[in-house]
């Protein structure tokens, strides 16, 4: 829109320090370095420049409008609670905010059902979408920019330390992505191509490359969601399970974009507000071991190591590692949606939040608290042959297929002819799942005996 108005256009990007709950974690941290410098680039190749500021958006923005006394911001509408805040705050000041359809196939907001309240089950707002108008299909990019006479100063990349300062733990996410645009028009492009076909299937097998990797480009809006919905829809194989499969999860995404719309509390706060008393544990040195990849149970910590390394880890692990927390050890939900957020490249408020709540129980789910993932089932199922578990934990390398995923129930002997040293090359169970499990439904039942669901 701004490109086609002829005016001269000063892109912007504002690091914003107004809330430091807000702030992105150090995964993300380094992403936004990436993909800040390969849209500096490409504003380059089109005239013109990208310009860095540093500070509470809804004074910078208002400063720089008077700074070069430009017409007006605009900007595609964010739904996350930060945002909206300074969205407000930029119009009373008289900034002249301009708000378009942010990186949505629905506007959060538009899709109610017939009271005209938020859809709080995936199933029925998933079928309203799809009676809608079609997602518009996305718009091509300018050829060209017009620049202002005068550029505002404006910070460097360097200014702001977004990547890590020694030791450098960054190399698995050099080895691991490609931020920015021509990343993620590759990763869609080689994804439709190579993979969706059988993403019905290959998406729960952790071991392989079965999902589209596209989480993170999204969350930096280097891709938008129609651009992705779009390329689906018009692909030769869009007849077929696996991209019905994975146009359900993009789906997915939408719906936990509208719920923090809709309840912008749900970062910190239980849907169901019953959840408020639940009994969690307070237990530091569990959840430290849960971070290091240290529980004794292989596919949760191949998953957190995964993560630390490339921060990333596979959909299917993810649900089994937060299960693990909430359920096994019974820590706060928060306290791991905390950690993703630290660690995850494609850390986002949305789908975080909305996921640790769905595995915790509090979420929309009507009765999810008796949902408790078994680590080994999961790894047997979906990690047949240990090559994921294998992967990331090489102390696992030498264990037989039937006892990679609980080598705990090898004999003694034959763990010590292997190495295998339980508590020593590889940390024993911190807990026993088994009685884990009964615990936490005693305590689940015991919070619903006291309330009325």
């Amino acid at each position: 829109m701004a490109a086609r108005s002829g005016r001269p256009v000063i892109p912007v990007f504002v690091f914003d320090e107004g809330n430091r709950h807000a702030m992105p974690g150090a995964a993300s941290r380094w992403w936004l370095h990436h993909s800040l410098d390969r849209l500096a680039e490409a504003l380059a190749a089109l005239g013109s420049r990208l310009i860095l500021r540093r500070g509470n958006a809804a004074r910078v923005l208002p400063q720089l409008v008077r700074e070069t006394g430009a017409g007006g911001v605009l900007a595609s509408r964010s739904h996350e609670p930060r945002q909206r805040a300074v969205e407000r705050l930029i119009t009373d000041s008289g900034g002249g905010l301009k708000l378009f359809p942010g990186n949505h196939l629905f506007e959060p907001g538009t899709v109610l059902t017939q009271t005209g309240a938020p859809y709080r089950v995936f199933t029925p707002f998933h079928r309203a979408c799809l009676e809608a108008p079609a997602p518009d299909a996305p718009i091509a990019a300018p050829a060209a920019l017009a620049a202002p006479g005068l550029w505002p100063a404006s910070d460097t990349l360097a200014d702001w330390g977004l990547l890590p300062a020694a030791p450098d733990w960054a190399g698995g996410l050099r080895e691991s992505w490609t931020p920015g645009e021509a990343g993620a028009a590759h990763r869609l492009e080689a994804f439709l191509d190579r993979t969706a076909a059988g993403y019905a299937d290959a998406r729960d097998i952790p071991a392989g490359d079965g999902t589209s990797r596209l989480s993170p480009h999204l969350h930096f809006g280097e891709v938008s969601a129609r651009q992705v919905w779009h390329a689906a829809i018009d692909h030769p194989d869009a007849g077929g399970a696996g991209i019905a499969a994975f146009l359900r999860e993009v789906m997915w995404r939408e719906f936990s974009c509208h719920l923090l719309h809709h309840f912008p509390e749900m970062t910190h706060r239980p849907l169901r507000r019953e959840f408020e008393a639940f009994p969690w544990n307070h237990d530091d040195e569990a959840l430290r071991a849960w971070q290091r990849g240290e529980t004794g149970y292989p596919i949760v910590d191949a998953g957190m190591r995964q993560l630390w390394r490339t921060g990333w880890m596979h959909n299917r692990v993810r649900m089994i590692a937060a299960s693990f927390l909430v359920k096994d050890l019974r820590l706060d939900w928060r306290l791991g949606a905390a950690w993703f957020l630290d660690t995850l490249v494609d850390a986002d408020a949305a789908n975080n939040s909305s996921g640790w709540q769905w595995v915790a129980g509090c979420g929309t789910d009507a009765a999810p608290y008796f949902r408790v993932f078994n680590p080994a089932l999961q790894a047997r199922k979906f990690d047949p042959e240990g090559r994921y578990v294998r992967r990331w934990i090489p102390e696992l390398g030498n264990v037989p297929d039937p006892y990679v995923a609980e080598p705990w129930t090898m004999m003694p002997a034959r763990r010590e002819t292997m190495g295998l040293g339980l508590g020593q090359s590889y940390p024993d169970r911190i807990v026993d799942h088994v009685e884990a499990r009964k615990r936490a439904l005693a305590a689940f039942g015991r919070m619903n005996d006291d309330i009325t669901l």
